[in-house]
């Protein structure tokens, strides 16, 4: 059996994890990324994406993330995402209410950056909502 850890998913609204677990799938900004027990100390942030959690009892739950960041440690590691939900709550009402506000926030964008940015969320977004709700 994997050496087991402590991982904690945590959003503003509410704790969604804190569990010993032996794997965490995390959508890193620069790529997904797999985090297992004695991982090399690492901050990265997160982008709209599915963070996939197995339990030291083996059983895998995946969670909905809309950014935020890690910090991961050799014996933990803790996501703080800007919003998340279990996977299974996700509905594609849900994710097209949030492509709308984005879509919304980008026509009003103050500057370039800003709407770089929005245009990168917007597309994460989109890309989400084909890869995890089934039309």
């Amino acid at each position: 059996m994997a050496d087991a850890f402590n991982f904690e998913l945590v959003s503003p609204e509410r704790l969604l994890v804190s569990e010993k677990v032996s794997e965490v799938v995390i959508p890193a900004t620069l790529g997904e990324m797999t985090v297992l027990a004695n991982h090399a100390p690492t901050m990265t942030t997160i982008k709209p994406g599915v963070v996939s959690v197995k339990l030291a009892s083996g059983q895998v739950n995946k969670y909905v993330v809309f950014g935020g960041f890690a910090d991961i440690l050799p014996t933990s590691c803790t996501l703080l995402a800007e919003s998340a939900v279990p996977a299974t709550e996700l509905t594609r009402d849900t994710l097209q209410k949030r492509i709308e506000a984005t879509q919304a926030e980008l026509t009003n964008a103050r500057d370039d950056e800003h709407k770089t940015k929005l245009e990168q969320f917007l597309a994460e977004l989109t890309h989400l909502n084909g890869a995890i709700i089934p039309a």
